[in-house]
This record gives structure tokens, sequence and C-alpha cells, in this order.
């Protein structure tokens, strides 16, 4: 019979595992070696929200200079309700997947004109904010009020499938409700919000994907995994890599000192950012005529540069960039959108785009 078991068995959590022991290790094992950032620092759930935020498909190393610079700059509620959408968006220029930002602004708006500029203190209020989600509210009610919420992510996911020895494929919804128990039945025995952390940080330094440091883990004596040499096989993480490529021509367009930038309509990808002029076109002379169909002015495209790609989530942009100019525009409401090079860099561009300007200067 294969040693991995699968969701449909019962008793996930058999009679004999001690629930208390693991949790208790867990939390003693963070205690003594968790890592120190600066979010760790606070029980401030407005920071808190921030980090985890940021933190959403975000490397920690990355995120920690954001972090500081973005409630430096916004150290409550009320200051970032108040603040302009560019001021955050320029905040948060480079760290990619920008719908979070202006979810934050939203969601901070809702806090000051609702809550009096407070943080809810549960977790069926704080999912109810723009842009959280179960692990982002798990995470929320766990750190900053203490509520018995286990997180669930790829670490988790990953740490609970060895340790109960489970071959469910963590890339299914279905796989991530059944965990999400587990964990939930798992911190009810001990500091929620340690325990959690703790977790976070084994599957990030320790029971990583591969080569897992199963010597160093303080959980090893309850892993089933490690007990029957199924380690290296799991998690069993199966997903649907389906991404949608798209090819266009990307202009920088110039007039004199000018550079030529549009603003992002709302609710498409990347809204309210600037970025450069681009069609999916397979020709320079078509891209100069769709760009006089929008714009009515004349644009010449001068030179090839080379090719950029940029990965999202679900697509990939090919974009083939030229440098033009535009010519005298007919057209005096083309001037709002010319901008001098310094006064380019201040707009919140994205890192797509901004890494073509760069490569220019």
């Amino acid at each position: 019979m294969d040693k991995l078991k699968t969701a449909e068995q019962e008793n996930f959590i058999s009679p004999d595992f001690d629930a208390a022991g693991f949790a208790g290790a867990m939390t003693g094992w963070y205690r003594a070696n968790g890592r120190d950032l600066p979010w760790r620092r606070t029980q401030n759930p407005y920071y808190i929200w921030i980090s985890e935020i940021m933190l959403q498909q975000t490397q920690v190393d990355t995120v920690k200079p954001y972090y500081l610079r973005f409630i430096q700059r916004f150290p409550t509620v009320e200051a970032l309700a108040d603040a302009p959408m560019d001021d955050v968006f320029k905040l948060w220029e480079g760290l990619g997947y920008y719908r979070r930002a202006s979810n934050l602004k939203e969601a901070a708006v809702i806090l000051k004109n609702s809550w009096n500029g407070h943080f809810p203190d549960t977790y069926e209020e704080i999912i109810k904010l723009k842009g959280i989600g179960s692990y982002t509210a798990s995470a929320i009610a766990s750190i900053a009020f203490g509520l018995p919420r286990g997180v669930i992510d790829g670490n988790t996911l990953r740490i609970i499938s060895r340790v109960f020895n489970r071959q469910d494929n963590i890339a299914r919804d279905s796989t991530k409700k059944l965990y999400q128990e587990v964990m939930d039945a798992l911190i009810a025995h001990t500091s929620p919000s340690d325990f959690n952390q703790g977790m976070m940080d084994l599957g990030a330094t320790v029971c990583t994907p591969k080569k897992p440091q199963c010597e160093q883990c303080p959980v090893a004596a309850w892993c089933m995994a490690k007990s029957e040499g199924t380690v290296n096989l799991l998690p069993v993480n199966i997903k649907n890599k389906n991404k949608t490529d798209i090819y266009y021509i990307t202009a920088i367009l110039r007039h004199k000192d000018k550079y030529f930038m549009i603003r992002n309509k709302k609710d498409e990808l990347l809204s309210d950012l600037y970025g450069l002029v681009q069609y999916e076109v397979e020709s320079p002379l078509s891209f100069e005529e769709q760009f006089y169909d929008q714009f009515h002015t004349q644009v010449r495209l001068l030179e090839y540069e080379k090719e950029f790609r940029h990965v999202f989530t679900h697509r990939v942009w090919h974009m083939s960039v030229y440098t033009g100019e535009i010519q005298t525009p007919q057209d005096e409401t083309l001037n709002s959108f010319m901008y001098t090079w310094d006064e380019l860099m201040a707009l919140p561009i994205p890192t797509a785009h901004k890494k073509i300007l760069l490569n220019q200067k």
C-alpha cells in the first residue's frame, strides 16, 4: 500500500497525535529563532495589515524598505485615507501588483469613515475589507488580536503535508479548506501569533521546498513524512500554469524635451498608473495609424530598440520597443500627456515600463 495518505482517508489528525506537544514545540522554536522583521516589533493592526498586503506575492527582503517608507509617510489609517492616490502609487512603485495599493487606499477610507480610524478586531469583519482574503484576515486576526485562526500559505501547506504525510494536491481549494481546519485545530493549543509566525518561518528557513533541513527541524519528532522517508516527495503541488502571451509595439514617444505618457483607466490592469503607449499591432505603420485614431495627431517611429518581456500572474507582455517623435500637437489637450524627465520620474509607473525608460537614460 502507498505510504502516502490521501484526503479521502478519515482521521486526518489521529487520536495519538500529540497536537499540544507539536504546537508547543513550534511556538518555543519561534520565540528563540524567529526572524527579526520590522512589522514584528508592533501590535498595531494597521501596520500589520500594511505588511501583510505587501508580502502578498512579494519576498520579505524586498518588502522591508517599502514597509518602512510607507508607514513613515502614512503612519495612521487617516493619513493613508487622506493621501492622494498618486502619492500612494509612487511609494508602491516597484512592488508590483498595484491593485493591492488601490485596495489599501479604498479600505483605509472605509476604516476612517465607518470605523473612526480603528481596525476591526474580528476575523469576520477584517475579511470584509477590500483586498483581504482568508490568509491575510487570519494573519491579522492572530498576530494583532490573538485570535485562533491558522494561516494557509505555501509554507504552512507544505509543512502540514509533510507532518501528516499527505499527498493531497495543495494547489486545490479543497485541500486548502481541509488544511485550514487542521491549522485551526493545532493553533488552539498555543499562542496564535507565535504559532502562525513560527510555521511561516519554519517553511521559509527549514522545511523548504527543496533540501529541507530535517535535522534542524523543531517538529521532526512529529513528522510522519520524515519517519516514512517521503519528505522529498511532498508536497504535491500541480498547478494549471495557463498564461496568456500578449505582443505589443511599445513606444517611447517624445516631443522636444518631453515624454508622452498616458494614465491607465480604472478597473484595468495597472489601473491609475502612468505608462507608455502600446498597441497589439504587427508593424510600426499600424502603430502610427492607431495612435492617430486615438489622439488625432501624427507620430513617427524612428528606431527599434529591443524586446522587453514582463511576466504577470496570468499573462506575459512581449514588448517590441521603438523610439519615436510626436509631430507638433494639433490638439493642445495633448500637452497634458507630456512630461519632462524629472516630472516623469515623479509619476507612479509600473515596473514593466519603468525598466524600458531607465534603459534609455
